[in-house]
């Protein structure tokens, strides 16, 4: 009875900790996104910090996707949805599927006097 409780208590830590993780990333990719001066810069910079945020944090993720929406235009607000698939193998014992898709918003102001460029 003890090693299920205990069983549980790990499957669930691993769910909370990949989806506080997948929060950081989303505003790390987020304040990236925002700090760059066109919307196709914007979304490589997004991609690529979400990325590398993910691998630094110890989160397997699989098909992982980023999603940027508005614009870099001085006063707006940028927002990034990074979603990917979780690895849970090991807590199909208890009915838990193998892979969860999980998903995180974060959304950052760009500053108003700041210039912008064109996509060029």
């Amino acid at each position: 009875m003890v090693m299920a409780l205990v069983f549980v208590a790990v499957v669930v830590h691993r769910g909370v900790d990949a989806r506080l993780r997948l929060n950081d990333v989303a505003h790390q990719a987020a304040r990236a996104a925002s700090i760059e001066r066109t919307d196709k810069r914007a979304s490589a910079a997004a991609t690529a910090v979400a990325t590398r945020a993910l691998a630094d944090a110890g989160v397997s993720c699989q098909a992982m996707s980023v999603e940027v929406l508005g614009g870099v235009r001085p006063g707006a607000a940028v927002t990034v949805t990074v979603s990917c698939t979780v690895d849970l193998s090991g807590a199909t014992l208890l009915g838990v599927p193998a892979r969860k898709r999980l998903s995180s918003t974060a959304s950052e102001a760009v500053d108003t006097w700041r210039s912008v460029g064109s996509d060029t």
